[in-house]
């Protein structure tokens, strides 16, 4: 890849803070509005799909404290994790950072942060020549505080408090799927064992079939079955998960010499709150009962993690006055632990004066009907919209028809509460684990330069902000960083990086490179999603009006919908995945009898009743604003 340089007066702009871009008067009076009924702590009346939301790693975003880059763990880099040139260790990254750069955050037009793991993770786990570290949170160990090597849970609350002042919430990523890798098998991790069911390549799952909740060479465990579309089974009861009093039904569990006590809250520690089956397959029974690429699965149906895990996000949110949460690993959760979370959650949040208080699952299923179910059977406010994700990627960098995006939109009525669920879900072009959307586009135009990837990227960033649901930005994105893959190839830094396979990629519209700080409010990206911002909070329809599909190419990249205000009038949004110009007659509301431009060219008055004509430049979009309807049309 080609290596681009930033020139000597673009580094000092960019270091003294010059180079901001200049916002509108009415980007102004709508940024100051929300601000100063949100200093008001109005902030919380905010629903969720009025928000813009802006998910960071706090490792890879600022370093504002290098003091705990090792987390004030001795030895090397196998001991507290640090290593700023492995894109699998710490980097340095912290809560100070974060804060000190709310400027940025808030400027792009994000009124929310989803704050990647911040609970204290076993520093470096992983075989013996392919450890990595707890850099992105999701190894914990102590479920009860902030890990070292963000900082302190000082830092935390003074970050929660400067957000809120802001009128910006914060939203949490939770897990209670599992913890880090403390329980070992005998028959697999001990060397000293030489029974006769020893396993030499890896830990299997055992299914329940074969290995049931009983005691080894006895009958007098405890009947424990699955539930059924989210109700409780006749079996699960306290009565029978205190007959389980030991865990080696499938695998003989032990806790290695020094880690007895690791874990936090302490009832963590016993091995009998987890499911000892192995690894899981990510396939039938296995995706709940299974450890995922070798965590310790927690046995989620027991009471007592029922209880436990709502008493430690309950005061997360009592401690830190927190927004929301994402929830993790959601899918590999049976649904009754859900349904008694989740509304547990809402009731305590409510209770604390938070009354909007925004649950998210994360589902990675790129079918709407599997994300719908999460919404129907295990209880989810909401869910990450994988099929959103995969739709517009489809449309915008790979070229398949928009028809696409209307089969997509066509299932909302599959989410709990149809079209009101639908508007709620999350939407994202890119993430963490999957890779960056500039990446896809890249991939799949090889030969595209990069004027027209900056143009897809672009377009699928408008997608996201006013096609339905909540956006969100992935951190970086704004900066035009491409990433060579998923997970740790998608984990760039912001601040200067020491990784040599970030600091080799072509980022996108701009001929900086990851080894400088990227905070550049002129880069065109970080522009076009500050206008979108702009937009979507000036326009209410942009946000929470209903969605009707009027057009969507069945051989083409034009694809319109209206956004239809409830006191009366409609949007039309029209987006052109074309490499050319595109004219069309778009269907319309016979009400709407006269049209102004929101962005982008729009005709006055329609050229037939209930239709307007509409021209989009390749790789882009328009809006168009109708007149009031009154209630005599």
């Amino acid at each position: 890849m080609t290596i681009g340089r930033t020139s000597t007066a673009r580094k000092k702009a960019r270091a003294s803070g010059r180079g901001r871009p200049r916002i509108g008067a009415a980007a102004l009076a709508c940024l100051s509005s929300l601000a100063a009924a949100e200093a008001a702590g109005d902030y919380r009346l905010r629903p969720p799909e009025d928000e813009v939301i802006y998910f960071v790693l706090p490792d890879r975003f600022e370093n504002g404290d290098p003091a705990n880059d090792t987390g004030g763990i001795d030895g090397g880099r196998l001991d507290h994790g640090f290593d700023p040139a492995h894109k699998g260790f710490f980097h340095g990254g912290d809560l100070k950072g974060l804060t000190a750069r709310l400027d940025y955050i808030q400027d792009l037009g994000a009124t929310a942060i989803w704050l990647g793991p911040i609970y204290k993770n076993k520093p470096v786990q992983g075989p013996p020549g392919d450890e990595s570290a707890g850099y992105h949170g999701y190894w914990i160990t102590d479920f009860t505080t902030v890990d070292p090597h963000f900082g302190t849970e000082d830092d935390l609350k003074a970050f929660v408090d400067a957000a809120h002042a802001r009128g910006m919430k914060v939203y949490l990523d939770i897990i209670a799927n599992h913890t880090a890798d403390v329980i070992a098998y005998r028959e697999c991790h001990d060397p000293d064992y030489d029974g006769p069911d020893r396993v030499e390549d890896g830990c299997p799952y055992r299914a329940k079939a074969d290995y049931p909740y009983t005691r080894r060479g006895g009958p007098d465990g405890a009947p424990i079955n699955d539930g059924f579309m989210g109700d409780a089974p006749p079996f699960r009861t306290e009565e029978n998960f205190a007959r389980l009093d030991r865990p080696d039904y499938a695998y003989t569990p032990y806790v290695p010499a020094g880690e007895e006590n690791v874990k936090k809250p302490a009832w963590l520690n016993d091995p009998v709150y987890y499911h000892n089956r192995g690894d899981s397959r990510f396939v039938g029974e296995s995706s709940f009962y299974g450890d995922f690429s070798g965590l310790d699965d927690l046995m989620t149906e027991h009471p007592r993690v029922v209880e436990g895990m709502i008493e430690i996000y309950k005061e997360w949110i009592s401690k830190y006055r927190i927004d929301g949460f994402r929830v993790d690993t959601a899918r590999h959760v049976e649904p009754e632990f859900w349904r008694a979370f989740v509304s547990a959650m809402i009731e305590h949040a409510e209770a604390q004066g938070l009354p909007n208080f925004y649950v998210f699952g994360e589902a990675y299923d790129p079918e709407a009907g599997g994300l719908a179910r999460f919404t129907r059977v295990d209880g989810f406010p909401a869910v990450l919209d994988f099929a959103f994700q995969r739709a517009v990627t489809q449309v915008v960098a790979e070229g398949e028809p928009a028809e696409r995006l209307e089969r997509l939109f066509f299932l909302d009525a599959l989410y709990e509460d149809g079209g009101e669920t639908a508007r709620r879900l999350p939407v994202f072009v890119g993430n963490h684990d999957m890779g960056r959307f500039a990446m896809f586009a890249r991939q799949a135009r090889p030969d595209a330069p990069d004027a027209e990837i900056l143009a897809r990227v672009r377009l699928a960033n408008a997608m996201m902000f006013f096609l339905r649901g909540v956006p969100v930005v992935y951190y970086g994105d704004e900066q035009g960083f491409v990433g060579d893959g998923g997970d740790q190839a998608a984990r760039e830094d912001m601040f200067e990086s020491r990784v040599a396979s970030y600091n080799d990629n072509d980022l996108v519209g701009t001929d900086a490179t990851t080894a400088q700080s990227n905070f550049d409010r002129r880069h065109p990206l970080y522009r076009a999603i500050a206008e979108m911002t702009r937009l979507y909070h000036a326009h209410a329809p942009l946000r929470r009006g209903a969605q009707l599909v009027r057009k969507a190419d069945r051989d083409g990249g034009l694809f319109a919908v209206s956004r239809l205000d409830s006191a009366g009038g409609e949007y039309l949004v029209v987006f052109n995945a074309d490499s050319e110009k595109r004219t069309a007659w778009i269907e319309t509301d016979p009400r709407s009898t006269s049209w102004k431009s929101v962005y982008g060219r729009c005709a006055r008055k329609p050229g037939a009743p209930a239709s307007l004509r509409v021209e989009v430049p390749a790789f882009d979009y328009v809006i168009c604003r109708s007149n009031e309807w009154s209630s005599s049309q």
